[in-house]
């Protein structure tokens, strides 16, 4: 695997990166893998080239931290690794155990290096914009965590690109340090972010990532544990959906691939994108996601993929609001 430029950063990545929301405890999700079942899938991560390593507090409240952060380090040492980790998502009931407060940051990232098992992440992203805080607050509070060595550069996720654009403003106009990354959600079946966010983060240097690239599985054509209990894949699946599922197989059968690799192609096919978060269940479900590096969609057949689109409802908080369907053309704001 290839390792590529991250923005306008020096910092270097592999051209995939793994998200690890799958990883933590089977008691946080029934497709989440425990500690033993998930070092082979590390392992074989490693093995395959992947540097570049995706979590968040919020994954199975913590444990997906500490169970990817000491199987990674053990097998590699951690200066070659790219680690991420999200804050903001509530995973216990303390009143100031959520949000981008200046008390929940400082005490998160103390907490997230401790299960990790490192001094520093080399990613420190907010999962969701705050609307209680004071930006001012939560943007010196982010550049101290820089400054004081935890976190090598910010990112930030799951919010408007007014709001993203006001955050980086607030600390140019401060001297604080600024987001490099926006990680957001986008795939053949959601490509709202093509409309604002993108295009401000291209004229900006700013490396976008983006989750979910095969919509939570419906562009996969498979089913899985996860695909029979995740809430969220109830977001997807009206007419439009099923026709760009539809061609994706088609597309995949006259390739003799898989429909994940053409959804996967058709995300690498974007310039704008830097690279997507590839998250796995199993080993082979990694190995064949990965032959994704030897596909290369032809224009026409991109063309014929984007051609489907219509606008749908944009999606804000994705945790705590359900996805809406397809609009019909009218852009809306979840309630």
């Amino acid at each position: 695997m290839e390792t590529i430029s991250f923005g306008r950063t020096g910092l270097k990545v592999s051209e995939l990166c793994l998200g690890t929301m799958t990883i933590g405890s089977s008691a946080w999700k029934p497709w989440a893998l425990d500690e033993a079942d998930a070092k082979p899938l590390l392992k074989r991560a490693l093995d395959l080239g992947f540097t570049f390593f995706d979590m968040a507090d919020w994954y199975s409240d913590g444990e997906g931290e500490r169970v990817v952060g000491s199987l990674l380090t053990s097998l590699v040492p951690r200066d070659r690794l790219i680690l991420t980790t999200k804050v903001f998502y509530a995973i216990n009931d303390d009143p100031n155990g959520r949000g981008l407060s200046r008390k929940h940051l400082l005490s998160s990232v103390d907490a997230s290096l401790s299960r990790i098992g490192t001094d520093y992440v080399d990613i420190f992203m907010v999962h969701s914009f705050d609307h209680e805080t004071p930006i001012e607050e939560t943007m010196e509070a982010l550049h101290d965590i820089v400054r004081s060595g935890k976190a090598r550069y910010l990112g930030a996720s799951t919010m408007y690109a007014w709001q993203f654009a006001q955050m980086n403003h607030v600390a140019l106009e401060n001297g604080w340090t600024q987001f490099v990354n926006m990680q957001c959600q986008y795939s053949l079946l959601y490509r709202e972010e093509e409309r604002e966010m993108i295009p401000y983060c291209c004229s900006e240097g700013i490396a976008v990532t983006c989750f979910s690239p095969l919509a939570r599985g419906w562009l996969a054509g498979s089913e899985d544990i996860r695909t029979q209990t995740d809430t969220m894949l109830t977001n997807y699946g009206d007419a439009l959906d099923r026709e760009i599922c539809a061609h994706v197989e088609a597309v995949a059968s006259l390739r003799g691939v898989t429909m994940a690799e053409v959804a996967l192609a058709w995300v690498r096919s974007k310039d704008a994108i830097c690279c997507p978060l590839m998250g796995a269940g199993s080993v082979s479900q990694l190995d064949n996601n990965v032959k994704v590096l030897d596909l290369e969609l032809t224009t026409a057949e991109i063309e014929s993929l984007d051609a489907l689109y219509r606008p749908r409802d944009v999606i804000n908080d994705y945790v705590t609001h359900p996805m809406p369907r397809h609009s019909g053309g009218v852009l809306t704001s979840p309630s």
